[in-house]
């Protein structure tokens, strides 16, 4: 007993030998993939993650540790298998004001998948790795006839061993698959404590340097979903790399040590450090810092204060002649090097960028980090260095766009005018990021140049580009 391999089963294998050849290049990834797969075979499913308006899941090594977020496409907000029962009752009762208009619907995740490549083509490792992969697990949202073939084709099985299906499990689902990134928290947690904690000039440079890269990204994109819930902050905590004891010359012990004057650093953990005078010099040049190894205990509430009883010891204990303090002097204090802290973004949620037009119907859908302390600031020589040139070359834009359209058309609704609407759109905002960098702007101000798309017509031999403005604004800006 036989079952005919139908068309869909085949379009499904080839789709997947075709995902499968994009990251052949990528062994790392490879390898947590299949981590995933063999997790998922030993019972291992993947969490449904109960925040956003998506279905989205926590995918699990056979150890349980965390691998990566699976964000399938079918159950995006516009997905059939959606199963977020709020956005459902929002498409059934209120159509008219569900999704954005300026977005192609069902394509979160290559929008999730593009993020990624943009960032990878730039260099700013802001997003986590994103690939288009597909998986099967009974945790994922089916529909309840795909659970009953499912069923039934294994009952048959049991009875009749020699029969033979393209597929005994669920169907394969299509998404895609972010690695899991540990030890962050929302940027809005760590923003409030900024507000009141000051950072170090060194590790406040690093942040400023962290978030232009973040903001080159979604302008690129048009995200029009970035707010200050859904990109990361990871702070990494100074650690002592060894001890490094006093000098030990015998000669110094009966020198007095001058009392060096000690600052007081609050850190953005909320713990206060003693330091030298010359700590942030050595901060602000991104060495160690040495400390002495009694300030991680040393503090006035657990430092033992010899009592008067303690000197009353007996005759033999008691020194015979009477020394100056200077000579009792006997060893060096212990130092400790300090690795300085660091500080990291991950640009995570980018299932709402590349639209095919400017937003121009009711909302704007700003970029929230637009209201931040940091975007005030100029750009800095350091993000120019990393992206002006590559973005001044048209033919490293149009590179871009090639990567792109191998990643989007691997839909089945894909749109080739749809998909030149989006690049043109993207042209304009690098046109509009270039322009912004080399006069010296400020995130702020980028975000307030007027909107440009930037549109390819071909010809004989050359391909030629239009500029134009887009005219009509949404009605509410701030939202």
């Amino acid at each position: 007993m036989a079952a005919q391999i139908s068309m869909e089963d085949i379009r499904d294998l080839e789709f997947h030998l075709s995902t499968r050849k994009q990251w052949s290049d990528d062994p790392l990834f490879s390898e947590i993939v299949a981590q995933a797969e063999y997790a998922i075979e030993q019972g291992v499913l993947p969490e449904r993650i109960y925040q956003g308006s998506s279905g989205s899941y926590f995918v699990k090594d056979s150890s349980a540790r965390c691998l990566a977020v699976f964000k399938p496409k079918d159950e995006e907000p516009y997905g059939r298998l959606n199963p977020k029962w709020t956005k459902w009752m929002h498409k059934l009762c209120c159509p008219c004001c569900f999704g954005r208009a300026c977005l192609i619907p069902n394509q979160g995740y290559l929008s999730e998948a593009g993020a990624s490549l943009v960032d990878r083509k730039l260099n700013l490792n802001v997003v986590p790795k994103t690939r288009v992969v597909r998986l099967v697990a009974e945790s994922f949202n089916y529909a309840r006839i795909d659970r009953q073939k499912a069923k039934l084709k294994k009952r048959i099985k049991e009875h009749y061993p020699s029969a033979h299906f393209n597929r005994m499990s669920l169907p394969l689902k299509t998404g895609s698959f972010q690695l899991f990134v540990e030890g962050y928290k929302d940027a809005d947690y760590w923003l409030r404590r900024f507000e009141s904690e000051q950072l170090s000039p060194a590790l406040a440079k690093s942040f400023q340097l962290q978030f232009e890269r973040l903001v080159v990204l979604d302008y690129i994109i048009r995200n029009t979903d970035r707010g200050n819930d859904n990109w990361l902050i990871k702070y990494v905590a100074p650690k002592v790399l060894n001890l490094v004891g006093g000098t030990g010359g015998k000669s110094m012990a009966s020198v007095p040590r001058a009392a060096q004057p000690a600052t007081q650093v609050l850190d953005i953990n909320g713990t206060l450090s003693t330091g030298r005078p010359d700590a942030e010099l050595i901060r602000a040049a991104g060495g160690v810092v040495p400390m002495p190894a009694s300030m991680a205990h040393d503090t006035p509430s657990k430092r033992e204060i010899p009592s008067a009883s303690s000197n009353s010891s007996s005759d033999e204990e008691r020194p015979t002649t009477s020394t100056s303090p200077q000579t009792t002097i006997k060893k060096e204090a212990d130092w400790n090097v300090v690795e300085a802290p660091q500080i990291k973004i991950a640009a995570i949620d980018n299932g709402l960028a590349f639209p095919f037009k400017h937003p121009d119907s009711w909302r704007a859908y700003p970029y929230h980090w637009a209201w931040l302390p940091q975007a005030k600031r100029p750009f800095s020589e350091d993000i120019k260095e990393l992206v002006l040139p590559q973005l001044s070359d048209m033919n490293f834009v149009e590179e871009i766009c090639t990567d792109l359209l191998y990643l989007f058309q691997q839909d089945r609704g894909f749109d080739k005018r749809l998909f030149e609407r989006q690049m043109s759109v993207m042209r304009g905002q690098i046109l509009n990021l270039t322009q912004a960098l080399r006069d010296g702007k400020s995130p702020v101000q980028l975000v307030q140049m007027p909107a440009v798309i930037v549109e390819r017509s071909s010809g004989s031999r050359f391909f030629s580009f239009t500029q134009r403005f887009q005219n009509k604004s949404p009605f509410f800006s701030w939202c």
